[in-house]
């Protein structure tokens, strides 16, 4: 599988990531993989040669990193693989804190490391923006973590343009250059950061890599029944994306019939075309399949305008699990307690 430069970050990625929030334990979520399917599907994935894995300290409350970095350990040169991890949300040390605080953000790492069995991520991403940590102490703790050899890059996840343009002038402030990477929600049916978030990382030289590249499902099952295990209990798309019945879909299926392929294939490979790298969630071998096909298949001009032409602008996505944390004054009066200043060296940053 062909290498594509990741932004200004000097990476060499392959077309397609393989996200690992399905790996790990089906004790988090009925639909993930246990460690042994969960082995042999990365174990796939890079025979095909995807090299990029996206993980996150809270997927399968640990677990996932850990299958991760065992499968990788014995599998891989550690040069040869992109590994990419993601903290917010409490999970290990310090285990009451949530956010982007200094001690969240390198307690966060340390405990993903462990998990991991590395010394160092390559790509360390906030999995969202937050409204109550200053940009400073954040963007202060995430250049000591490169400054420490724990992440080559640091990503972010989950903003809108003023968010990422805010933290990288609080970088600048200090003479690091901020986020590498982003790691935004862009499918067929979601296409709003078009407006202002994907061209304004292109200018910085900011890698872009998207999650939901199949809209949780849908457009994988584009011109079929809209129903499976995970969908009967996802109360997420229906905010997301509406109703099951966007004329996009029919777009994707009429083109994968033409073609002979997966309706997935062609989502999948639009976003290849515009520049991006779709991270996939596999749960089974015919969905990995249609990842590694996605990374050669080439759609014409004609395709890609039928796609495009089908979408009709919506209003911007605001996730149910919202990147607001009230201010619970218990609960930030102890992360206000743990926190060094900003700038303070300690040794584990």
């Amino acid at each position: 599988m062909k290498r594509l430069p990741f932004g200004a970050t000097g990476l060499n990625v392959s077309p397609v990531a393989l996200g690992c929030m399905s790996f790990g334990t089906p004790k988090w979520r009925a639909w993930v993989l246990d460690e042994t399917d969960s082995r042999r599907l990365l174990g796939r994935a890079l025979d095909a040669g995807i090299n990029v894995f996206d993980t996150a300290n809270v997927y399968s409350a640990g677990e996932s990193e850990r299958v991760l970095g065992a499968f990788l350990k014995g599998a891989a040169r550690r040069d040869e693989v992109v590994v990419a991890t993601k903290a917010f949300y409490a999970n290990g040390y310090p285990p009451h804190l949530t956010g982007l605080s200094r001690a969240n953000v390198i307690g966060s790492l340390d405990a993903s490391l462990q998990r991991l069995g590395l010394d160092h991520v390559d790509i360390y991403q906030v999995h969202r923006w937050d409204d109550v940590t200053p940009a400073e102490e954040t963007m202060q703790a995430m250049a000591d973590v490169v400054k420490a050899g724990k992440a080559r890059f640091v990503g972010a996840s989950n903003m809108r343009t003023w968010h990422l343009a805010k933290a990288q002038l609080a970088s600048q402030k200090i003479g690091f250059r901020g986020y590498a990477a982003m790691q935004n929600h862009y499918n067929l049916l979601y296409r709003e950061d078009e407006r202002d978030l994907i061209p304004f990382c292109r200018d910085q030289g900011i890698g872009l890599m998207c999650w939901s590249p199949l809209a949780r499902g849908r457009l994988g099952r584009a011109g079929q029944p809209q129903s499976t295990a995970r969908a009967e209990i996802d109360d997420v798309a229906a905010t997301l994306y509406g109703p099951p019945t966007d004329p996009i879909l029919d777009v994707v299926a009429s083109i994968a019939g033409a073609r002979g392929v997966s309706a997935a294939q062609i989502a999948l490979a639009w976003i290849v075309a515009k520049g991006l790298v779709p991270i996939a969630g596999v749960t089974k071998d015919r969905h990995l399949e249609d990842a590694i096909a996605a990374a050669t298949l080439v759609l014409s001009g004609d395709e890609k305008s039928r796609l495009e032409s089908a979408y009709s602008a919506r209003p911007l996505a605001e996730l149910p699990w919202s990147t607001k944390r009230q201010a619970d004054p218990n609960r930030l009066a102890a992360e206000l307690a743990a926190r060094p200043n900003v700038g303070h060296s300690d040794r584990s940053g």
